[in-house]
């Protein structure tokens, strides 16, 4: 409701806007966009990326600095976290959010009215200044729960740049990947390639079956589509990669020519459901939500039977008459909401939150052993490609290529070798792919960014 006037006379009021005005709080230099990237740079294990200080021209020549070597992983989260236009829009929300904080922490401004009346001969001036008189008696309560506010919004943001070093470590290991797969797809085209034409030769001499001409045609047309679908593939994922760190083309974007190899050991994390609980940045916000719940409650029970009390203070005076002077209250009353359901309100949302917060728990508890367990399965898989399977094909290869030489087997025999073996060196980097993603979700479930 709207009401008129607020309490006090000047001498009151002069001390009501002191008080308020003390209890001011002011904006920070930066929105906050330093400390959320120095607590996601804690998470993700790597140097902070400062933007706030930076000139254009500095941040253009790290920019240059990165793109003028081939890409890492770290080195392209780095990159994203430079220049992916989506973190100068988190960040200008961050800044709105923290506005609004500080404007919550102040005291309304006063309203001052003025009214000049006339009648016959007769004039009229009204003066009036007003003041929210419970928004100040509230003040202690509302101040601190819009400074949390503001703290969960920074937990938010530091959540929204680790999910981006997230997606971005994803998208490097589909762009290099990708580009070994093609690698590997133009080498079974090529391989392809030559049987087909001398199966084709030898067809014609009447030294091959038109069936076994007809088999390799078709192989070397089938590794021509493969080839086709990786092609497209692997620039798929390039675009995805370039989109992520925020480059207008993909010229200047160099990348390794393979994946990091297999660690030699993998992680040992016995107490991993724990370090979840301790670090995981979503269980934080939970709780965090809870406390804010409690507090707003107590500020609904504060309020729940006057919402509003103003106080204002009037001086009227008139050319006929004496001046009037005099102060003015105004507030609410409950005559129909006794506060009653705002409270009820209030309570339902706190108990939601509590039920939020152990919900956050077993699913945190959940992703986590799921992801250590997949990130095992993976490295186990990958280790064995690499010390069983590859060595034996290597073996077999070096023994087929002494028999051709020997001339003991046909040269269609020595390309089915080599097919073979190139089909599992794909094998492997399709394991080593799916290791260095399930180590980007490991790494994503103990932070509880999400995906």
């Amino acid at each position: 409701m709207n009401f008129s006037r607020k309490p006090v006379g000047q001498a009151v009021l002069a001390l009501v806007l002191s008080t308020g005005l003390g209890a001011c709080a002011t904006l920070s230099r930066d929105g906050g966009e330093a400390e959320v990237r120095q607590a996601a740079s804690q998470r993700l294990g790597q140097p902070a990326v400062d933007t706030a200080s930076a000139t254009p021209e500095t941040l253009a020549q790290r920019r240059d600095d990165l793109l003028a070597q081939p890409l890492g992983m770290d080195q392209a989260v780095t990159l994203a976290l430079l220049n992916n236009p989506d973190m100068q829009r988190l960040f200008a929300d961050l800044r709105i959010t923290e506005a609004e904080a500080v404007a919550a922490s102040r005291l309304a401004n006063p309203r001052l009215s003025l009214a000049r009346l006339k009648q016959d001969g007769s004039r009229e001036t009204d003066r009036s200044i007003g003041l929210d008189l419970m928004g100040l008696l509230t003040l202690p309560i509302r101040a601190p729960l819009a400074r949390q506010a503001y703290e969960n919004a920074k937990l938010d943001s530091t959540r929204q740049v680790l999910v981006l070093a997230q997606q971005t470590r994803q998208a490097w290991v589909a762009a290099v990947v990708g580009q070994q797969q093609l690698a590997y797809a133009l080498d079974v085209q090529s391989a392809a390639e030559a049987g087909r034409d001398l199966a084709r030769s030898l067809a014609q001499a009447g030294n091959l079956s038109r069936l076994d001409a007809a088999r390799e045609q078709a192989f070397y047309a089938e590794a021509t589509a493969q080839r086709a679908r990786t092609e497209a593939d692997a620039l798929a994922a390039r675009e995805q990669l370039i989109r992520l760190l925020g480059l207008t083309e993909g010229r200047s974007l160099k990348l390794p020519a393979t994946l990091p190899e297999l660690p030699m050991t993998r992680q040992a994390l016995p107490d991993v459901e724990q370090q979840a609980m301790n670090s995981r940045i979503d269980v934080a916000m939970a709780k965090r939500h809870a406390d804010s719940t409690a507090r707003y409650l107590k500020l609904t029970k504060v309020t729940r039977f006057v919402n509003v009390l103003e106080v204002g203070y009037q001086s009227n005076t008139f050319n006929d008459q004496a001046k009037q002077t005099g102060v003015e209250v105004s507030l609410e009353l409950p005559l129909f909401d006794f506060g009653s359901t705002r409270v009820a309100q209030s309570e339902a949302i706190y108990r939601a939150a509590l039920a939020e917060v152990r919900m956050t728990a077993v699913n945190a508890r959940s992703e986590v052993r799921e992801a250590y367990t997949r990130y095992r399965s993976s490295y186990d898989l990958a280790k064995h490609y690499r010390d069983e399977v590859l060595p034996l094909q290597k073996q077999i290869s070096d023994d087929v290529l002494l028999c051709y030489n020997g001339m003991l087997i046909s040269t269609f025999e020595l390309l089915a070798q080599t097919r073979e073996q190139v089909a599992s060196t794909e094998a492997y980097l399709s394991a080593l792919q799916a290791f260095w993603l399930a180590q980007a979700d490991l790494d994503s479930a103990l932070q509880g960014s999400g995906k």
